[in-house]
């Protein structure tokens, strides 16, 4: 028996960073944004700032020639050097808005927005959502905020 598959693996968080789901030993998949998202905010080099400097860029990055598609992750780079305090939660919103910016920029949807608080100690959650040919998808992320980790 064969089993086809489309869209991309869908990846999700756990204790251990990001995990995917098998079921009845076939990998679970989805045709929306959900994967993409995810790897836009958590999915390039830890230690990378995003800036001009790009030597602590994602290994994946260095034959990318669209720079659309380049993972820089500047989310969990500041999750990881800022304190969780109040004042910090519009730098993470910017990152994550400055991480989604490819988005409308090809052209998969026409807008993107998030919302950012503390839910807890060292804990942020994250709501990113996106307007795409009149339908809008939300997506719930919630993350360490390990500063100084």
């Amino acid at each position: 028996m064969s089993y086809r598959q489309q869209g991309d693996v869908i990846l999700y968080q756990s204790l251990n960073d990001g995990e995917i789901e098998i079921v009845d030993g076939i990998v679970t998949m989805d045709g929306g944004l959900q994967t993409a998202v995810y790897l836009s905010l958590f999915g390039g080099n830890i230690d990378d700032a995003a800036g001009f400097d790009k030597r602590l860029s994602w290994w994946g990055n260095a034959e990318e020639p669209d720079e659309a598609k380049k993972i820089r992750s500047l989310t969990q780079y500041n999750l990881k050097g800022l304190p969780a305090t109040s004042a910090n939660l519009l730098i993470i919103k910017d990152s994550v808005l400055s991480d989604l910016s490819w988005i409308t920029e090809v052209g998969a949807a026409t807008e993107v927005n998030c919302e950012v608080s503390i839910p807890g100690l060292n804990k942020v959650k994250i709501n990113v959502n996106i307007i795409a040919e009149g339908a809008s998808e939300t997506f719930e992320f919630f993350e360490n905020w390990r500063q100084g980790a």
